[in-house]
């Protein structure tokens, strides 16, 4: 029986450009630039009532936050022109798990940013916070729809989720500042049975079945929203609800440390961004508790003055040369 050569034929490939296409500026922004950023800017947080208590002066943290601020505008202009060349590549980033918490750090770095510059300018604190929490719950909305239209799989709830779903309580402790009482307290108990969600989805899943090792750092995902829980209660006065997060922010901490190895078992990634803002939120949040717990929290600090500086930097160089892009899959405009 005769067979067909065409079944043995090669496949045609499109011939290589000459030379080769240049993308425009901005074309393929990561998403994966703004967790950096944004355990930066957590760590600047960390830094106020880690000073106080050593007493240190607090221009240090001022001068941070004036070094870290335009990195984070910087990395969302760079996103936002990268829309302008294609606003359709907003869905492309979101169909890939770690680019949906990544950007969903982007809005919540906006609101981290709108408490130090309340400090300073509370009227422009204010009006970055409110942009920011309209252009989180978008980000959400478009999340949610995205999520419709991936194959069952792909849906399964994951750390990343309380980037999305629970990271509008990141605006409760500027809201708190702002003398926004109400505000804080919608944010905060709004987001409580979310994050009680997600927590509780998490735990089945890691009962029945281990997590891809290169997708376990974000598991230090799920210690933030446990911390900004005890900022925020401790800011608005609601003592015992705060020592309750703080202690468990101190178990899942210690839960973290303990399974550090096996969640860093795949070695370095720009996935390592996901240890940064926890570990400083979760600092924060002890040092404000106080006692046995505010020592536990300047210990933390010490760790994370070492740990987020040198994770951005590892992160955020390959940025520039397109490698950033290129390894966390980021679409092109």
């Amino acid at each position: 029986m005769a067979q067909d050569p065409a079944r043995y034929r090669p496949k045609p490939y499109p011939p290589p450009e000459f030379p080769p296409r240049r993308l425009p500026a901005f074309a393929r922004t990561p998403p994966a630039i703004f967790p950096p950023i944004l355990g930066l800017m957590g760590l600047v947080t960390a830094l106020r009532p880690g000073l106080d208590r050593w007493g240190l002066p607090q221009e240090a943290a001022d001068l941070a936050a004036g070094l870290v601020l335009p990195l984070w505008a910087f990395a969302l202009c760079s996103y936002t022109l990268k829309l302008t060349l294609r606003i359709s590549v907003l869905q492309d980033d979101l169909k890939v798990m770690p680019s949906r918490a990544a950007l969903a750090a982007g809005t919540m770095g906006g609101m981290v940013a709108a408490g130090h510059l309340g400090a300073f300018a509370p009227r422009l604190g204010v009006g970055l916070l409110a942009v920011m929490l309209v252009l989180h719950a978008a980000l959400a909305i478009l999340t949610v729809r995205t999520l419709l239209t991936l194959p069952p799989e792909a849906r399964a709830v994951n750390p990343g989720w309380h980037m999305t779903f629970v990271g509008v309580i990141v605006a409760a402790p500027a809201a708190a500042s702002f003398g926004l009482v109400d505000l804080a307290r919608v944010l905060l108990f709004g987001t409580l049975p979310l994050a009680i969600g997600i927590w509780g989805a998490s735990l089945l899943q890691l009962a029945c079945r281990t997590p891809p090792a290169p997708l376990r750092p974000m598991l230090a995902i799920h210690l933030a929203p446990a911390s900004l829980f005890a900022i925020t209660a401790d800011l608005l006065g609601l003592h015992l609800v705060a020592s309750v997060f703080a202690w468990l922010v101190l178990v899942i901490a210690l839960a973290l440390f303990a399974a550090l190895r096996w969640i860093a078992v795949s070695g370095f990634s720009a996935l390592w961004s996901a240890f940064t803002f926890p570990l400083s939120a979760a600092a924060t949040a002890l040092m404000l508790h106080g006692g046995a717990l505010g020592w536990a929290g300047q210990g933390l600090l010490v760790v994370v003055l070492v740990a987020n500086p040198w994770i951005a930097w590892r992160v955020l160089k390959l940025w520039p040369g397109g490698q950033l892009a290129a390894r966390t899959n980021a679409a092109e405009a």
